[in-house]
């Protein structure tokens, strides 16, 4: 029988009734717990030992964070494993398996290192039509209803109602089981994913709810206790315009690091409760197709001014206006007033893109937007799970005048390892390395960028103004990175909601990803692929922090706050104003500490020399440097500095582009950089 779930507030229909015309398909197909179970296709008993076996072997030969999880959390997964090899026949159930699996690699309190369930589960979501928030209200946590999906009303059972129970358990102690099934690193990640998992589950990593629906106890308005149900939905998630990996055995595809559940999350949050900005992605998406096809037939007619990358960014950027975004999944930007002052504030939802580019572009584009204050500015990455690392490493350069140095990464010594260092020109030179270590017993090889320096300084600052990053616990990966670095390099102040980042610091491969590197008809993979596409990933390389943090690793420890701000009730149903207010006081704190500078220099160029006009701002002097060598120093003597570089012996001025850099300073200390060309 057809079971469709209902809710008090309503049926499911209400909600595909009203939602965006972009999500009314997925919604129509979502179907009751009791219906999804009794579809789903079984493992044999051979298919649950192929699994097992090469998990062992993944593990073994692959997994960098084998001796510090053992160590931090007293784990030995491969001993479970094991047992759990010998005794597969006293487990019945298909769910008992997969949950099985599930713990083992949720011991290692590693998200990226996951089990990942058969395609049956992996490409299904459950959720329950609200989300649950965590605040501290009259000097204590509480837990409350934070928003409904539209379509979804109830009289009682609205924003802002405290929750009391959770099917019958106190909700703190609800939370702490929940926590229980998540491989958060550190307790705050732990809990932040527990409220998540009360109403969301990625079935991609998490099987299936073992309830088909939950009994809510809450505080009513005037402060009786009232109960709510709500039946679990199981649904597929829509296409994102890129996916999550990119699938081939490519040197992007080892770029990449980011929490997998954390990522599902986010593309369910948006079926829930962003579905504008599903829409609005798709209308973006119909404007880059058309400019493809414009430009690749201006290509064939051999009129063509631009490329396709090109014409698709120019398309997109005439298509939105003001600080709307070109990439709304990724970004969101705005002008926050607090105290007649206005902040730049832009939110990054995740760094999983398949070409960093158009990424930092569109970043680059906000931030020096017309509307975007540049005396201060707010960027926010909580609940970022992570991406390209890539991507993440080269926004850096935009903030600062400093030279970025990309963190750095290991692999653990293995002769898989090596083997793998030996087939691939991208990893060759962690090679020698690994040799050393397989003969003298080291535990890692030495540690390489994955990002080039060249790369990560190629476009150099562009913003000016104090910087506040707000982080949370589920910041992870690619965004632990991001923090480590802002941090590292001295950026700019940050605010965290929690104590802690994700503390999730490596690059993440697929089990399939690997043996594609190993694709060699002469040499097979060390490892087998899964039966019924199952699937698992691995954090293959360590990440280690730079300047003066060198060495330190980032998997476990996170990046800490400078200041701490306990989310408020006014901020989760009033757009976060408690946490903004909170970050333009720093930068208030910061500026008396260091002013902001509006850093626009003016260059011409005349047939004999290079016309530079530059407000002084508080700059001391100036130092210019042409295609990277040091050509003149100027003292600032006035407000606005104007001075030559005539061409002459010791300077002869190029007949095409030149490119120049100028290095502002201050207090005896570089302050601010700009790149230019004329």
């Amino acid at each position: 029988m057809n079971e469709t779930p209902k809710y008090d507030g309503g049926s499911l229909q209400n909600l595909i009734d009203a939602a965006s015309d972009s999500v009314k398909m997925t919604l129509s197909n979502g179907r009751g717990l009791r219906e999804f179970l009794a579809t789903i296709d079984r493992l044999e008993d051979s298919e649950r030992e192929l699994i097992v076996d090469q998990a062992i072997k993944l593990l073994e030969e692959f997994y960098v964070h084998l001796p510090m999880k053992r160590a931090m959390h007293a784990v030995d997964p491969l001993q479970r494993l094991r047992l759990l090899r010998r005794h597969l026949k006293d487990i019945e159930s298909e769910i008992s398996f997969h949950h099985e699996m599930t713990e083992i690699f949720t011991s290692l309190r590693d998200l990226h290192t996951n089990y990942i369930l058969p395609l049956y589960f992996a490409r299904m979501i459950a959720f329950l039509p609200f989300r649950v928030a965590r605040c501290f209200e009259d000097g204590e946590w509480r837990y409350i209803m934070a928003e409904g999906m539209q379509g979804f009303a109830h009289a009682t059972f609205v924003p802002g109602v405290r929750l009391k129970y959770w099917n019958g358990i106190p909700i703190d102690r609800a939370v702490e089981i929940a926590a229980s099934y998540h491989a958060g690193s550190n307790s705050e990640a732990r809990r932040a994913r527990g409220v998540a998992g009360l109403t969301r589950r990625a079935m991609n990593v998490s099987p299936p709810p073992d309830e088909e629906w939950v009994m809510v106890g809450y505080e009513g308005p005037d402060g009786q206790p009232l109960e709510f149900r709500a039946e679990w939905t199981i649904t597929g998630l829509p296409p994102e315009s890129e996916s999550v990996l990119p699938e081939d055995g490519t040197e992007l595809a080892a770029a990449f690091g980011i929490d997998l559940e954390g990522d599902t999350f986010r593309r369910i949050n948006k079926l829930l409760f962003a579905q504008h900005v599903i829409e609005e992605t798709q209308r973006l998406d119909t404007v880059r197709a058309a400019a493809r096809n414009q430009a690749e037939a201006q290509i064939a007619a051999g009129g063509a001014s631009e490329s396709v990358a090109q014409a698709q960014e120019n398309a997109t950027s005439n298509a939105v206006q003001g600080l709307q975004s070109t990439l709304p999944d990724i970004f969101s930007a705005s002008v926050k007033t607090v105290e007649d002052r206005n902040f730049g504030y832009i939110r990054i939802n995740t760094f999983s893109v398949m070409d960093d580019k158009p990424f930092v572009n569109e970043f680059l584009r906000l931030v020096e937007h017309a509307d975007t204050p540049q005396d201060g500015l707010i960027i926010d990455v909580r609940g970022n799970g992570g991406g390209l690392i890539w991507a993440g490493e080269r926004l850096l350069q935009l903030l600062t005048p400093m030279t970025i140095e990309p963190c750095r990464l290991q692999f653990i010594s293995s002769e898989s390892n090596l083997r793998l260092c030996e087939r691939i020109p991208a990893f060759q030179k962690w090679k020698n390395s690994l040799e050393r270590a397989i003969e003298t017993g080291a535990t890692y090889s030495a540690a390489f960028p994955i990002t080039p320096a060249e790369r990560c300084n190629d476009i150099g600052q562009r913003y000016y103004g104090n910087i506040v990053l707000i982080t949370d616990a589920r910041c992870y990966s690619t965004t632990d990175i991001f923090a480590a670095g802002f941090r590292d390099h001295g950026i700019g102040s940050i605010l965290g909601t929690d104590d802690n980042t994700g503390a999730g610091g490596a690059n993440v491969w697929t089990l399939d990803l690997i043996r594609r590197f190993f694709n060699d008809a002469n040499m097979p993979p060390p490892i087998q692929a899964l039966p019924k596409d199952a699937d698992m990933r691995v954090a293959i390389r360590r990440t280690l922090r730079v300047r003066e943090e060198a060495g330190t690793e980032l998997e476990d420890l996170g990046v800490k706050p400078d200041h701490l701000h306990k989310i408020t009730s006014n901020d989760i149903l009033k757009g976060d104003e408690d946490l903004i207010a909170a970050a333009a006081q720093i930068i208030k704190d910061m500026d008396v500490r260091r002013r902001p500078i509006a850093f626009k220099p003016k260059v011409t160029r005349s047939e004999n020399s290079l016309d530079f006009e530059i407000d002084a701002g508080h700059l001391e002097h100036i130092d210019i440097f042409i295609d990277g060598r040091p050509l003149t120093s100027r003292k600032f003597e006035g407000a606005i500095l104007n001075f030559s570089l005539p061409q002459d012996a010791t300077f002869q001025l190029p007949s095409s582009l030149v490119e120049f850099e100028m290095r502002g300073y201050s207090g005896g200390g570089l302050v601010c950089c700009r790149r230019m060309r004329a």
